[in-house]
């Protein structure tokens, strides 16, 4: 694929750091802490997307503020220069955002996905260990760039003028259209006016590996020739998004951080329903 970024296992390079990114999704149950101290690839750290989040924020997974990304990053014995390889136990949601968290900070060094994650690694014949903490705390020093990143006002000025940005929300059908009720409570249901829905299932395969190119493209023509804000139930697979689009070519693309949790609790904010 065109720009590096997502590597196959057999790919990973030696002196990477593996980041197990690792997250439950609404309606998921497990325990992924646990699940990371019995299996991770050799020399795995733990990157918790929840500890990675702002503790103060009433919405769930917000950006941590860079002083606390910058501890929590040191605190798991990594420098700005470091090599990092995220990785899920299965797929790459969790993956994802965690790139797109150090896109968005500026990490210095390369930074990579593993496709398919842990299954498809162990399936590959890897042998995984016991994961376990970082021994030696790092200096760490972010350098954001805040272009990777939207509010809810730059996505009203991005409905207003659709021929120059796509608004892509990357949840299910039903949640989109309005038909079904969101996981969260006090949020309406149904769509920003004029967004584009690709639910970020398809974006993969049923291993986990992300399409091939020419399909991401096919999936992605509607926002062809545009810059993209990407959106989800609360900024998690909308980072897949975000990442397909790098995949092929396109660079101009930010993450709505709030996504649906924010807007359908915001009043003022425009909701619509696809007629039944």
């Amino acid at each position: 694929m065109p720009h590096r970024i997502v590597i196959q296992p057999s790919e990973l390079p030696d002196d990477y750091v593996p980041l197990d990114a690792s997250i439950l999704l609404p309606g998921q149950k497990g325990d992924f802490d646990a699940e990371f101290r019995k299996s991770a690839l050799p020399g795995a750290r733990r990157f918790d997307i929840d500890l990675f989040s702002d503790p103060n924020s009433p919405l769930p997974h917000t950006i941590p503020g860079a002083a606390r990304f910058a501890a929590l990053m040191g605190a798991l014995g990594l420098e700005n220069n470091t090599p990092l390889v995220f990785y899920d136990r299965s797929g790459s949601v969790g993956a994802a955002r965690g790139w797109w968290l150090t896109q968005l900070f500026g990490h210095q060094g390369p930074v990579y996905v593993l496709d398919g994650g842990l299954e498809l690694w162990r399936a590959e014949g890897g042998v995984p260990e016991p994961g376990t903490d970082a021994t030696d705390a790092k200096h760490y020093q972010t350098c954001p760039s805040y272009r990777f990143l939207a509010g809810s006002g730059d996505v009203l000025s991005a409905l207003s003028s659709p021929e120059c940005t796509a608004v892509v929300d990357v949840r299910a059908s039903g949640r989109f259209r309005g038909a079904q009720p969101e996981p969260r409570p006090g949020v309406r249901a149904g769509h920003m006016p004029g967004a584009i829905n690709i639910e970020w299932q398809y974006l993969y395969d049923s291993s986990g590996c992300f399409v091939e190119v020419e399909r991401l493209k096919e999936l992605l023509a509607p926002a062809q020739d545009k810059a993209i804000i990407a959106s989800c139930g609360s900024g998690l697979t909308a980072a897949t998004l975000v990442l397909a689009a790098r995949l092929i070519g396109i660079e101009e693309v930010a993450l709505y951080d709030g996504s649906w949790a924010e807007w359908g609790s915001v009043a003022d904010l425009p909701v619509e329903k696809d007629a039944e």
